[in-house]
């Protein structure tokens, strides 16, 4: 078993990166607005939407990891300065750690203005409905610039099996195949 997680800032490119991956590796991708997208029309963008989120992907986690599966991609937009998500990747890694899987951290990172063209395109808007409103959903991503640290300080990733990409200028197959070759997955 083997989890790969796959993480930077909003729109940097980490699903379509996932389904590419997912294409070569024969890993399952969940991508976070699974749940997102799934929970935000009953409860908005509320804490108890983020709550059930969490649940559901503990859940979906603790069941896969146990499972016969060769191993699943998530995606996460991770905030280096907010304790919580560091215990959130630390439990999400834990639960498969203790099913024997091997761990796998990918980083991915573009410029403000690439990343600002990717949250417009057309398959990002219909794999993600809550980033149909793009006014909003830019202002979210400008926004957070200046609230949040969505990419990691050299040094600050421990993990055995790291890689950070810039893929500013790469095509998504071209990233999904820098990982499988990395990693010999």
């Amino acid at each position: 078993m083997k989890f790969l997680l796959l993480f930077g800032p909003q729109a940097v490119g980490k699903m379509t990166v996932g389904r590419e991956l997912e294409k070569i590796t024969g890993l399952k991708l969940f991508h976070n607005h699974m749940t997102i997208d799934l929970l935000e029309p009953f409860f908005g963008f509320s804490p108890e939407m983020w709550k059930l989120s969490g649940l559901f992907r503990q859940e979906v986690f603790k069941a896969f990891a146990s499972s016969d599966n060769k191993g699943m991609i998530f995606t996460y937009v991770w905030a280096f300065d907010q304790q919580g998500d560091w215990e959130a990747v630390e439990k999400m890694c834990s639960i498969f750690r203790s099913n024997g899987a091997d761990i796998y951290f990918v980083e991915l990172e573009a410029g403000v203005e690439e990343r600002l063209k990717r949250n417009r395109t057309p398959y990002r808007l219909e794999q993600k409905p809550t980033k149909r409103n793009v006014e909003q959903s830019e202002q979210h991503l400008l926004s957070t610039m200046d609230t949040l640290r969505l990419n990691s300080e050299e040094g600050e990733i421990k993990e055995e099996h790291y890689i950070r990409i810039n893929n500013e200028n790469l095509e998504p197959a071209e990233v999904a195949q820098m990982i499988k070759q990395r990693f010999a997955l």
